[in-house]
């Protein structure tokens, strides 16, 4: 079960809303819903959880990069909403590497093998021994030889900016305490309790 809220800061506060994503594909669109909210191009932040799982928050103050937080990166990378947030820069990969990574896995066969290899012979012969000598081949997705690490994979655990929300009250270390119903905490720090409850 997904919640996502926006909270939006003006003169007189902050003002919540509740925030439907079924539009939302990209992290230039989630920006834009951000910006969209904004008064007088003050912070809006973009709350998104995934019940017992994981929450992400982005911060978007005007004209500026959105800055991103996600608590535990591994479980958001199993997410469609996850995924948005989780940026190649956010990752440390080099921008485009999962689309390249996709149209190599495209390229491999059902069976695992590229077009000329030999097949592996399919019934008693196809033996262990068999799947051995031709084992499938995935180029560029396997583990780095000298650390037997993948490349790619996401990291468990938060990733992104920890102090993100340290201007407005939450440091770094609040930041990495909250677990379930983070929302409720965050909204207490910034006096939003009351218009987050008008919402949820």
């Amino acid at each position: 079960m997904y919640f996502a809220a926006l909270l939006a800061r003006t003169e007189d506060g902050w003002e919540a809303s509740d925030t439907e994503l079924d539009d939302v594909e990209t992290l230039s669109d989630l920006t834009d819903l951000a910006q969209e909210a904004s008064v007088d191009e003050d912070t809006v932040l973009v709350y998104i959880e995934q019940e017992d799982a994981w929450f992400g928050i982005l911060r978007v103050d005007g004209e500026e990069d959105p800055r991103i937080y996600v608590s535990d990166a591994s479980a958001a990378a199993r997410s469609s909403y996850g995924e948005i947030l989780l940026t190649d820069e956010l990752l440390g990969r080099e921008p485009g590497a999962e689309d390249e990574i996709a149209a190599l896995e495209e390229l491999v066969d059902l069976d695992g093998t590229e077009d000329g290899d030999p097949d592996v012979p399919a019934g008693p012969a196809g033996t262990a021994a068999d799947r051995q000598a031709h084992p499938p081949s995935h180029p560029d997705t396997d583990s780095d030889p000298d650390t037997g690490t993948d490349p790619d994979a996401v990291p468990a655990g938060p990733i992104g900016e920890l102090g993100i929300l340290a201007d407005f009250g939450v440091s770094e270390k609040d930041l990495l305490t909250l677990r379930t119903d983070a929302l409720t905490e965050i909204a207490d720090a910034l006096g939003a309790a009351e218009v987050l409850e008008a919402v949820r």
